[in-house]
């Protein structure tokens, strides 16, 4: 644990001395004014997601802009309904931010700090901001943030490819569209779970990854659906049981031929110890950490407690995605498809070539908005 908070502590100081080369004055008698913009924007999704527990075509999201100096750093809420989070609240939030504490953009620990001392949770509010302020440093700097981290990029990992069950003509419609991608999402937990992977494994024999959100009720079940998959060419199996039934998941570990990840149970670094053994690894999404400030010291402490990381997303548009490929070179796997599945992403990004995730050389999140139709 010193390692990692050794190397957490050198990071910060290199930011602060990367800060001094920005390009306005961060004295208090020189304090830059500080804009703060927001709005509602609803993302409508190219097919309906259907998960264990619900079906959705669209989901609620505000964007947020942050401008100092004439330079403008851009971030995104999120909210699908499981988070617990609105556009009301995440807006209602927002207003309470006094802009005037954002005016030295660096300060991301005391920024947090406040934010949290305005009202505990809200962390899809908390990541919009986040992400915008790391937006703004990068561009006030030059740099990407994936330089700022120190992160070699030179091999990023293949990002998944979701696919929910659907009618045999939607699912040959998401295979097609599924093509360019080396690794499939399945999305599990509803009836027809083994149909679905067996219509998958006729067309193709890609590696899946599956997620079940909770939908196997027991640990037995689970098992024995793990079994069947075992033979499968499955990678992971993804939040099998409820994310409070940390015993549960400690049980099936112990006897899981594939590694078990943890997403809804885990939404901050503050939740990773008490999974440590019951988990392989953690699921990583900047709408549950409050953005990239602390999703960056859970890929370290996840290390620390060797668990593997997983970057993923929400269905998001190019902003957001963008801020979490920054930190791909730190993950086993990444699911950073959340742009690729709605049809008016705002803005232009990171990219998928030859399956793999692919930054821009634009500096910040690499990031340009796009001209509005």
């Amino acid at each position: 644990m010193s390692k990692i908070l050794f190397a957490v502590a050198a990071f910060m100081a290199n930011l602060v001395m990367l800060a001094a080369t920005a390009t306005f004055s961060m004295r208090a008698d020189t304090a830059p004014a500080v804009e703060l913009k927001y709005y509602p924007y609803e993302l409508k999704l190219r097919h309906a997601f259907n998960l264990a527990t619900m079906s959705r075509t669209t989901t609620p999201g505000v964007q947020v802009e942050i401008t100092i100096d004439s330079v403008t750093g851009y971030g995104e809420a999120s909210m699908p309904p499981y988070l617990g989070e609105s556009v009301e609240s995440v807006t209602g939030f927002l207003e309470r931010i006094d802009p005037a504490r954002l005016a030295d953009p660096f300060a991301f620990e005391r920024i947090h700090a406040y934010m949290d001392s305005i009202a505990p949770g809200n962390r899809a509010a908390k990541a919009a901001v986040d992400i915008a302020l790391h937006d703004l440093t990068g561009k006030l700097t030059g740099r990407q943030w994936y330089q700022l981290y120190g992160l070699d990029t030179s091999q990023m990992p293949c990002t998944s490819f979701t696919i929910s069950n659907d009618t045999p003509d939607e699912l040959l419609r998401k295979l097609e569209e599924s093509e360019p991608y080396r690794v499939l999402k399945v999305k599990m937990g509803v009836p027809g779970d083994r149909e679905l992977i067996g219509f998958i494994r006729s067309h193709t024999d890609r590696p899946l990854c599956v997620d079940v959100n909770q939908g196997w009720k027991t640990p037995q079940e689970a098992l024995d659906n793990i079994l069947w998959l075992a033979d499968k060419n499955v990678l992971f199996v993804e939040q099998p049981m409820d994310k409070n039934d940390t015993e549960g998941h400690r049980w099936l570990r112990e006897r899981s031929p594939l590694p078990i990840i943890a997403d809804e149970a885990v939404q901050t670094s503050a939740d990773l110890p008490a999974l440590a053994g019951a988990y392989d690894g953690i699921n990583i999404k900047l709408m549950k950490s409050g953005g990239l400030h602390d999703a960056y010291r859970m890929a370290q402490l996840a290390r620390s407690l060797g668990m593997k990381v997983m970057i993923g997303c929400m269905t998001e548009t190019s902003c957001a995605v963008s801020a979490a490929a920054q930190l791909a070179p730190l993950a086993d796997w990444v699911d950073l498809d959340g742009n690729l599945l709605i049809a008016n992403d705002l803005f232009s990004g990171m990219q998928i070539v030859d399956g793999k995730v692919t930054l821009t050389d634009l500096p910040g999140i690499g990031i340009a908005k796009r001209a509005e139709e």
